[in-house]
């Protein structure tokens, strides 16, 4: 008999920390019906796949929302386009952003400024310039698909 008492208690105890895993893994991992209208608007871009986004995903683009509302327009404006631009990747074009974050993370100050330098300096070209280097260098301006 105590034995079924206590085979019932931790039975009741293994469910009852199973249901706060399951409810702590859903608050972290939260569907997109499941998310604030603030968080909505926020990730708009992303509503289409949101769900398909992997928990670690998820949890970074929800960290977004934390300072979005601090945000001047101009600043809000910038995180939407990112994240339009990042829901039309294609997981390899997002896998290569990945790799050249990570190279960008690893360089000097001074290699960074003058690699922005240079960014600014193909931004400031003509859009026809600009896409005859994508079509001419692949390698350094991308496939010339990005519709910039």
């Amino acid at each position: 008999m105590v034995r079924a008492i206590l085979a019932t208690l931790v039975l009741l105890t293994s469910l009852a920390s199973g249901y706060a895993y399951a409810e702590s893994a859903a608050s972290q991992d939260p569907k997109w019906e499941q998310l604030s209208q603030e968080q909505r608007n926020a990730l708009a871009p992303l509503a289409t796949e949101w769900d398909t986004l992997r928990p670690w995903q998820r949890e970074k683009m929800l960290d977004i929302t934390h300072d979005y509302p601090k945000m001047n327009p101009k600043q809000q404006e910038r995180v939407q386009k990112h994240l339009t631009d990042w829901s039309r990747m294609t997981p390899y074009e997002r896998e290569n952003a990945r790799k050249k974050y990570q190279q960008f993370k690893t360089m000097s100050p001074e290699q960074r400024n003058e690699l922005r330098k240079k960014w600014h300096e193909y931004q400031s070209l003509p859009e026809d310039q600009r896409q005859t280097l994508r079509r001419e260098h692949p390698e350094v301006y991308g496939t010339g698909n990005t519709g910039n």
